[in-house]
């Protein structure tokens, strides 16, 4: 689960979009229900010597890249359909939004709505949205001036210079806690500086933020010398930045400061104006994920003069807000972001990124109106009981273990034993009744909600963790695990087909969101899961022998990934990618023991259907949640920065190492999917 930021909210969230002059939109035939079918098979190919296009070659075949997409899976496919879905709401609330009060979440929903639909008032305001932060920036003449305006940007949604987030303190998990990381880059990752495959991606950023400055109104020459302070800023913090997979070592990425010490080991950034400026006042101490990341800021800012940070923060300004101003910035903006580093040739339809933006700004509002709508309550009955047919089967082969020691044993069945899951919503929606949401100033409306939650987050600080809330909205297709309050989570959005069909046999769902469900659980003992104990907090409960046997097991896992090429020449990052793989590991073993147990209790279950017995039905469905086609510009991206592998390796890799796979299809030894005993990695 990420860490709650404020400055990678309102940038994160509109990157690469492109709001288009556009008149009334209307959505086409609706996106089909990517269910599960044996039709997206390719039957001429052996399951031995590919599994992957055995199961899913018709549907690579048929389903190419849309010209509005970096990449196609049933991911994606379902996301479609569920924007489909979501645009009935949004269309809906528009219409009804006058005859409604203002706090009434439906009427702000139609009225942001109608505020990111119109194009006309964005063209008419021109860059008059930003002038009066435009103005700030001109006016910083010392430190004091940067760090006050850094403070505003952040509580805005804003990035800059670094990111600073209020979530629960990793070894405290019971009160929230100031969390301040390494950022303050607009490229998707510090390789993106500093390795040579990345050389050309550098150049053509580099024309890119020069036209963003031509487009605020400065001359070739000026807007060239800018953009070349904005690459050597940005260069110098990714220098200090530490790699993705370094990243994932939850205890060198916490260092608790007390008392003064972060302001007496970084000077020059001050502090004290930072914090009175987001109503912080004097904190108790701070989590600091990379100390040599603000010792080089703490530099940064006492060699460079206020003029480049003008130049910075302008850029990071309009790079924050491109989406929300004129086409030619929104056109700009996606050219690099969505073209270049993605190759995607084509923007999403305006009405789609109006939803984006609700969703990640009103989610709750949203996810209301939607779980009204589509969520029924047998659905999430029926994914309780899933839930805990798979809680048997962990807790089962946590107790049998073979390689874990009776003293880790016990500790991990305590944890297991606190394990909590959320399905479907909260129960209590969040309430943005405060907030003015305007259909005349979208910009406005978007600040407004990022103002509300930086407070919202701000005042808890030192507080007792709400332990019913959310970090995923309703509508969103995905789930997580909280490590921090040892939960598993599953918002309504994913519990639809190809993930979960109430119309299909059990090891169809059981491939699909069983093994979902068992990654889920994994997560709370992978890699970095499994550095928290049954509180949640950062703590290691692990003895030394056990915790040697399962890095040994785990470099299994490293080596295996690390073999796989996506692009000639660009290998998988093992190290990375880890957690999600050993969850994949897990889901599918403990997936498949839950599916034998559904079909022991239920024998009349265990028939062949479209020519398939239920455990190869069971692994076909499981393939085929990874299906996809991609773009080779967004393969790159996600190799460098997404800590889940390709869908191709997600669907096989597990597999090469699990027996009942290779027993399902009388797979012999020899063939192309086989692996040697000795590579096995089964962690659990």
């Amino acid at each position: 689960m990420n860490k709650y930021s404020l400055t990678l909210g309102l940038a994160a969230l509109l990157a690469g979009y492109s709001f288009r002059t556009a008149g009334a939109e209307t959505t086409a035939t609706p996106p089909r229900v990517p269910a599960f079918s044996v039709d997206y098979m390719d039957r001429t190919v052996s399951p031995g010597n590919d599994f992957y296009q055995f199961a899913n070659g018709q549907w690579l075949k048929n389903n190419p890249v849309p010209a509005d997409k970096s990449r196609w899976a049933a991911f994606t496919e379902l996301a479609e359909r569920n924007w489909y879905l979501i645009h009935q709401i949004l269309e809906d609330s528009a219409s009804a939004a006058a005859t409604l009060p203002a706090p009434a979440p439906r009427r702000q929903v139609g009225d942001l709505y109608i505020a990111a639909m119109d194009t006309n008032r964005i063209e008419q305001l021109g860059i008059k949205p930003i002038n009066a932060e435009l103005n700030r920036i001109d006016e910083i003449k010392s430190a004091q001036d940067l760090f006050a305006l850094l403070a505003d940007f952040h509580q805005h949604g804003l990035g800059g210079l670094f990111n600073a987030g209020f979530g629960p303190d990793d070894k405290d998990s019971s009160v929230y806690a100031i969390q301040l990381e390494q950022g303050g880059l607009a490229l998707p990752d510090r390789d993106y500086y500093l390795k040579a495959e990345f050389a050309d991606k550098l150049k053509l950023y580099r024309a890119h933020v020069r036209k963003m400055f031509e487009l605020l109104g400065e001359n070739s020459a000026a807007a060239e010398t800018h953009a070349a302070t904005v690459i050597a800023i940005e260069t110098e913090l990714a220098k200090a930045s530490r790699t993705r997979v370094e990243l994932r070592d939850p205890n060198k990425n916490y260092n608790k400061f007390t008392g003064g010490g972060l302001a007496a080991k970084t000077p020059a950034i001050l502090w004290n104006v930072y914090f009175d400026r987001l109503g912080l006042g004097n904190p108790a101490y701070e989590i600091v994920g990379q100390p040599e990341f603000f010792a080089e800021v703490n530099r940064l800012v006492t060699t460079l003069p206020p003029a480049d940070w003008q130049v910075y923060l302008r850029w990071h300004l309009v790079h924050g807000y491109a989406a929300l101003l004129p086409a030619a910035f929104a056109v700009e903006n996606f050219n690099f972001y969505g073209r270049t580093l993605s190759g995607q040739p084509e923007q999403e339809p305006r009405w789609k990124q109006a939803a984006h933006m609700i969703d990640g700004s009103i989610g709750e509002a949203l996810g209301r109106l939607y779980v009204e709508k589509y969520f029924p309550p047998a659905a999430k009955a029926r994914m309780h009981e899933l839930v805990e047919n798979l809680k048997a089967v962990f807790h089962d082969r946590l107790e049998r273990v073979p390689w874990m020691t009776a003293a880790t044993r016990a500790k991990a069945l305590a944890k297991f034993d606190r394990f909590t899951q959320k399905i479907g919503c909260p129960d209590k929606f969040r309430d943005y009744s405060k907030i003015e949401i305007r259909r005349d100033d979208l910009l406005g409306d978007l600040r407004r909600v990022a103002e509300f939650e930086s407070c919202r987050e701000i005042a808890r600080v030192g507080r007792p963790v709400d332990r019913s809330e959310w970090h995923m909205t309703p509508e969103t297709v995905n789930a997580y695990f909280n490590p921090l309050q040892n939960e598993i989570v599953f918002p309504a959005g994913i519990l639809q087909p190809p993930f979960f069909d109430v119309t299909m046999d059990d090891a169809v769902n059981y491939g699909a969101i069983g093994v979902v469900i068992g990654h889920e659980m994994t997560h709370g003992y992978d890699d970095q899961g499994r550095k928290h104990d049954a509180d949640g907090n950062l703590n290691d409960w692990w003895t030394e022998a056990d915790a040697k046997e399962f890095d040994a097991r785990a470099q299994l896992v490293v080596d295996e990934f690390n073999a796989f090429e996506a692009l000639p020449g660009l290998h998988l990052n093992g190290k990375l990618t880890l957690g999600e793989n050993l969850a994949d590991l897990g889901g599918v073993n403990m997936a498949y023991e839950a599916l034998q147990r559904a079909l022991a209790k239920n024998p009349a279950a265990r028939k062949t259907m479209d020519g398939f017995t239920p455990e190869q039905r069971f692994f076909i469905s499981y393939a085929q949640v990874w299906r996809t086609n991609i773009r080779p510009a967004e393969a790159q991206r996600l190799i460098t920065v997404d800590p889940h592998s390709p869908g191709r390796f997600r669907a096989f890799g597990p597999l090469l190492n699990f027996q009942p796979f290779y027993d399902a299809f009388n797979i012999p030894a020899g063939s192309p999917m086989w692996r040697e005993p000795a590579l096995r990695a089964k962690v659990w």
